[in-house]
């Protein structure tokens, strides 16, 4: 009878080990997924878009297709009605001072994500500083109804 209840309790602490390690786990990609962390590896910069749709804080800032950031914050400007966004860039990234930013689909059914486009200039970026020539996100709706408009306009003056 001791040796069935010593059993149970091994099991017991067997199975909650491996639920507390893959909680642990969770906690440790959820953190590294959304961009928190501790240091002062990376520093900020601005940028004003006309729409960020699709875009939320978290989301990755990417060059050359590989990660080199994230969108740390999103406000609507009063004055202006464009979308500030607030991005962290790792600190060993030096960006031109006439890069570019805009905002870019993994694919037809895929999310957003930033992308950076390096300029040519000799001078950087400073913390802080803000990329001006920006280009938003470009709604899929939006280009569906201008291809269906187009296409029967073009139906309409061909009976013409």
């Amino acid at each position: 009878m001791a040796a069935r209840i010593m059993s149970e309790n091994t099991t017991e602490v067997i199975v909650g080990g491996v639920v507390l390690a893959a909680a642990i786990a969770f906690i440790v990609y959820a953190g590294q997924a959304t961009g928190f962390s501790s240091g002062g590896d990376s520093y900020e910069l601005r940028a004003s878009f006309r729409s960020v749709e699709g875009v939320s804080v978290g989301t990755d800032v990417r060059m050359a297709g590989v990660k080199v950031g994230t969108v740390t914050g999103l406000k609507l400007n009063s004055e202006t009605f464009f979308a500030d966004a607030r991005i962290s860039v790792e600190q060993s990234i030096e960006l031109p001072d006439d890069s570019a930013i805009l905002i870019s689909s993994e694919g037809l059914l895929g999310g957003n994500f930033v992308e950076l486009v390096p300029g040519g200039s000799p001078f950087n970026l400073e913390p802080g500083a803000e990329i001006e020539d920006t280009q938003g996100s470009v709604s899929l709706t939006t280009l569906l109804m201008k291809f269906v408009g187009g296409g029967a306009e073009d139906a309409i003056k061909a009976d013409e």
